[in-house]
Order: structure tokens, then C-alpha cells, then sequence
């Protein structure tokens, strides 16, 4: 009778056991395809760039080859836990899947070529994956595909021709960072070319809102900071980003030094336009933005900060404009360059910044704003 009992409960156990292994997979399951489908909720609604003054800033990508790949982040299910056994296995097989995917990618598009560069059809193979998929990454695989190709110049023209440009855009709506930065990076490189640029210009709002509002330092603020760089390599679409200076100037001041050298090549080229000079004085800037002149600020970006200054300085007709300067806020750009001298003094100081060409440059602009913004002061 005690064997029985004991029989019964060994039993009980391993029926109550399985049900629950039961349980947790279906959760595990349904946790995942959730996932997967926030990653898609969106919804679908310079080879040649021209002539421009002054030295502008290109960022384009042509690193996301297959060498990278074992640098790439692939997601993991929830129950892959670290430090346990069967998690080991779980994230062994989310990784195989995505080198899978990857491989099943340009295997599809182009079966007999292990080449990077896909032909128009391969291209648009590429493209109908992108178009059509729900896997993240599978969709992560197509666009670094579409990445590699798009750094070639004759690619450009023919991804846009193929009307690639939009449907890589629509990806943009997705909550999946990493398929974000992805998409990114694809429309960054086609933005090298002119008549792309005048197709994207229309998605430049919506890069910028998602650029400020990303979580600072992150892949996807600066593959965004990086591609309203390359619409900004000449004037013609500067001024639709004429609100979203202040933003900049906020992402300067608190982002870290990779952060803030993708803002300076965007403002750098902003500062080359004379017809933006006055957009980048009202702008509204941290009251921070002084602190950065010290021993502990990078050097480069120091000088690329005094470039801008100068650039404004020189493109802003102040004489023309003398009666405007008074209808500019106490917390703007402009009113910063009126007490720059102060900064200016601490930099030439005793105690001040150590290094030579940063203490030349700093009075050679503090000379420059001086003369120009207070030129009766000279007499």
C-alpha cells in the first residue's frame, strides 16, 4: 500500500511538473511574438549633391558587412537567463537563427554568388524581404544587405528606381531600435546623391523628432544625427530643421563626446548658410554651454565649437540686422556670444585651458564678436 501511495504521488508530480513546463513555454511563446509584433507596428502612410560653400560634413556607413556580424546584437527570448544551462542553449540557438537568417538573406537574393554587391534583381529581392517580412531579424538582415549595397554609387539610383526609398522609410515607424538604426544607416547612405535628397527631404521631420526624443547616446540618436548631417551638406533643406536647433544645442550639451562631434558637423554645416545665421542666434541654448571651455572638454571639440561661432559671426549681417538684436530671448544663442568675453577670459587665464591652439583660436573669435557686435566700442 506505501509502495502505491508513493507511486501515485511520483506520478501526480510528473503530470503537474509537465503541465507547468507547458505553461511557462506558452507564456515564453506568446512573450516572444508579442515582441515581434511591436517591432513592425508602424504603419505605411553626396555622389552629386551640388555646390556648397565652405567645408561640409559627409557621414555615410559602409562598415556593416558580413564581417561585423558577429559584432551584431541579436534578441534573445526571455527565458535564455544567463548562468543557467538551458538558458546557454536558448540564446546558442537565438544567435544561429539570426546567422541563419543573415545567410538565407543573400543566399535568396543572389543563390549563385557569395558577392556583396547584388544585382538589380538581386536588389529587389532584397526589397520585397524588407517590404514583406515581420521578423526582426530578418528584417535586420535584409536592410544591412541593402546598407552594404547602398554605399556604391550606381546603387543609389537604382534602390531608388527599384522605390526602395519609401519602404526602407516605413521601417522608421518600428520600435525596434536595432531594426531602427539599421534603417537608418540605409537611408543614410543613399542620401548621397542629390536627387535622393529631394525624395527624403519629406521624412526629415520625422527623423529629427525620433533623433531628439531617442535615448541619448544611443546608436539610433546618432545614426539619425549622422543622416540629417548628410541633408544638410548643402543649403536646400537646412531650413526645415530650424526648429529643432535648440534641441541640437540640448543634445550637445548633455550628450558625451561622440554626441556632441555628430552635433558640431550638423551645426557646422547649419553655420555655413548665411541665410541660417539668424536661425542659429535665436535658438535656445543650456546655460552649461559656457562650462565646456575647460581643461576637461575634448580639445576637438572645443575648436569645432569655436568654428561654428566664427562661421555665425562671419554669415550674419550685423549692421543690417542691428535692430533685430533686440528682439533676441536672454536664454538664446546671441545673447551666450555677448558674454562670450568672459569665457574668453577664463581661457586666457592663468588657470585656464592648457592647450596652445585652443587659447589662439578662443581669442581670435572673442577679437572677431567683439569687433562685429560691438564695433561703436572700437572708436
Amino acid at each position: 500500500m506505501g509502495y502505491a501511495r508513493k507511486v501515485g504521488w511520483v506520478t501526480a508530480g510528473l503530470v503537474i511538473g509537465a503541465g507547468a513546463c507547458y505553461c511557462i513555454y506558452r507564456l515564453a511563446r506568446g512573450r516572444k511574438q508579442t515582441k515581434e509584433k511591436m517591432a513592425e507596428s508602424g504603419s505605411a502612410d553626396v555622389d552629386d549633391a551640388g555646390d556648397c560653400s565652405g567645408a561640409r560634413y559627409n557621414d555615410w556607413s559602409d562598415d556593416d558587412d558580413d564581417s561585423n556580424e558577429s559584432k551584431s546584437i541579436v534578441w534573445y527570448p526571455p527565458w535564455a537567463r544567463i548562468g543557467t544551462e538551458a538558458g546557454t542553449r536558448a540564446r546558442a540557438r537565438a544567435r544561429a537563427r539570426a546567422t541563419r537568417a543573415r545567410r538565407a538573406v543573400q543566399k535568396r537574393a543572389s543563390p549563385n554568388s557569395d558577392d556583396t554587391v547584388l544585382s538589380p534583381q538581386e536588389l529587389q529581392k532584397v526589397l520585397c524581404l524588407v517590404e514583406m517580412s515581420e521578423k526582426p531579424y530578418i528584417l535586420e538582415a535584409a536592410l544591412i544587405a541593402l546598407g552594404n549595397n547602398a554605399a556604391y554609387a550606381f546603387n543609389r539610383d537604382i534602390i531608388r528606381d527599384l522605390g526602395g526609398l519609401p519602404i526602407v522609410a516605413k521601417i522608421l515607424n518600428t520600435r525596434d531600435p536595432i531594426v531602427k538604426e539599421k534603417a537608418l544607416i540605409v537611408l543614410n547612405n543613399l542620401s548621397v546623391n542629390a536627387e535622393n535628397q529631394r525624395r527624403l527631404k519629406i521624412y526629415m521631420n520625422q527623423v529629427c523628432d525620433d533623433t531628439v526624443t531617442s535615448r541619448l547616446n544611443s546608436s539610433v540618436q546618432l545614426a539619425g544625427l549622422r543622416l540629417l548631417t548628410n541633408m544638410t551638406v548643402t543649403n536646400e533643406y537646412q531650413h526645415i530643421l530650424a526648429n529643432s536647433i535648440s534641441d541640437f544645442f540640448r543634445l550637445f550639451s548633455a550628450g558625451n563626446e561622440e554626441t556632441k562631434l555628430q552635433v558640431l558637423k550638423l551645426l557646422l554645416n547649419l553655420a555655413e548658410n548665411p541665410a541660417m545665421a539668424r536661425e542659429l542666434l535665436r535658438a535656445q541654448v543650456p546655460p552649461s554651454l559656457g562650462s565646456l571651455f575647460s581643461k576637461k572638454e575634448n580639445k576637438e571639440v572645443i575648436l569645432k565649437l569655436l568654428m561654428v561661432v566664427e562661421n555665425i559671426s562671419d554669415n550674419f549681417q550685423w549692421e543690417e540686422n542691428e535692430s533685430a538684436q533686440n528682439h533676441f530671448s536672454e536664454d538664446s544663442f546671441f545673447s551666450f556670444l555677448k558674454e562670450f568675453q568672459v569665457c574668453a577670459d577664463k581661457v586666457l587665464g592663468i588657470e585656464s585651458h592648457h592647450d596652445f591652439p585652443v587659447k589662439v583660436k578662443v581669442g581670435k573669435v572673442a577679437a572677431k564678436l567683439t569687433e562685429r557686435m560691438f564695433p561703436q566700442s572700437q572708436e
